[in-house]
């Protein structure tokens, strides 16, 4: 019989490999393949378009719809220029803590859910349990999007979603969501004395940073809606947090490039503040065209992650707490994938061992004792879905 690996066992292997957004995650979804179909446990995939890494998913249980997906993402952040005290991508123990790269964000919670998918196996359920592990959760979390629509077609329709984010083993029922533009402002040089004659890119990019500017102060003066105010800030934020442009000071800008960035309480959509930030640019263009009609202002899409909005008598919040024994309210401001399974229609919440404050820290780690609650919750998950 194949070995039992214990969570511990599962992490020391998935850590182990290097998975940093920019490179392939494919090693580790070969062993974790493996490793489940060694227990009898089939699984598909779902490849990036260039082949080089895969989402992973795989069933527990009778063919029947109703289940419980446990979610988790297989990339991490860099190591580069971090003052590490220890190999990043070899587990460490000391003092009740777990170090590497991963083990809060979040191969600990994909190793409890592996475990668990085993265990649900070979003790056999009534209720299906799934897993989904995607890839490039870090660099925008839209990668999840075809491995949920690949499970839709290829599994039977779970009800419930645990997104395993670091939470402290608490239930979080909403987070932001956000989109994000490079916007690229096509001006015309002129010698700055004749500037009249000429269009200033960064001049007329500095309209729609004053913009977005007066956006928040309008934000955070208006009364917060009930779903707002459970955020901090409690409105949308607009932000620009990198720009360039300009060729020299007695020149007018030809091009100005910066990013700018919604991040969205869950009962404001996406395409509402894109709407918003295109109508400005529509006015701002207009103006800039009046001078020099071949000026411009172009948009590319960078960054686009639907937020998780509180469910009203939710199933996935209902069987969290009834594992946890949390009653407490929890929203976070940054983003997960758990928003993209609720559009999807599946009921979700964040859930997982660890705390945020670790992710993509120089010696990241999880708290040996974090492990411990994660793997009590999974095998009290495991009971619920036996009966």
């Amino acid at each position: 019989m194949t070995a039992l690996l214990s969570p511990r066992d599962i992490l020391d292997q998935l850590v182990s490999f290097p998975t940093v957004s920019r490179d392939t995650n494919l090693p580790l979804i070969d062993w974790v393949e493996g490793y489940l179909t060694s227990h009898g446990i089939s699984c598909g995939r779902q490849y990036s378009a260039d082949g080089t890494k895969a989402g992973l998913y795989a069933h527990v249980g009778p063919d029947v719809t109703g289940g419980v997906v446990l979610s988790g993402h297989t990339d991490v952040v860099p190591v580069d220029g971090q003052p590490w005290t220890s190999d990043p991508f070899t587990v460490v123990e000391k003092d009740g803590k777990l170090y590497g790269r991963g083990t809060c964000d979040m191969k600990g919670f994909d190793a409890l859910a592996i475990w668990a998918l085993v265990e649900a196996q070979r003790l056999g359920v009534s209720r299906p349990l799934q897993i989904a592990l995607s890839y490039d959760e870090e660099v925008g979390c839209e990668e999840v999007v075809p491995l949920i629509e690949q499970m839709t077609q290829h599994l039977p329709k779970a009800s419930v979603v645990i997104v395993g984010e670091p939470s402290m083993m608490k239930t979080v029922t909403a987070h932001k969501g956000g989109r994000a533009f490079r916007v690229h402002v096509k001006g015309f040089e002129v010698h700055s004395s004749l500037i009249h004659t000429g269009v200033n890119a960064i001049m007329f990019g500095a309209k729609l940073i004053e913009w977005a500017n007066q956006n928040n102060a309008t934000a955070a003066a208006a009364t917060p809606s009930d779903t707002a105010a459970l955020f901090v800030p409690p409105w949308t934020s607009t932000h620009v947090g990198v720009i360039k442009g300009g060729t020299a000071g007695n020149i007018t800008a030809k091009d100005c490039v910066f990013e700018l960035d919604f991040r969205n309480v869950p009962d404001e959509s996406n395409d509402e503040w894109e709407a918003r930030l295109r109508a400005k640019v529509a006015e701002v263009e207009a103006e800039m065209q009046s001078i020099v009609p071949e000026t411009s202002i172009e948009l590319t899409q960078t960054f686009d992650l639907n937020g998780l909005a509180p469910e009203e008598n939710g199933a996935a919040e209902a069987l969290v707490r009834r594992l946890t024994g949390d009653n407490s309210e929890n929203v976070v401001s940054y983003g997960t994938e758990a928003g993209h399974f609720q559009n999807a229609s599946y009921s979700t919440v964040v859930c997982g061992p660890g705390d945020i404050a670790q992710a993509h820290q120089p010696d990241e780690f999880l708290s040996v004792a974090q492990l411990t609650a994660g793997q009590a919750f999974m095998r009290k998950l495991i009971d619920e879905v036996l009966s």
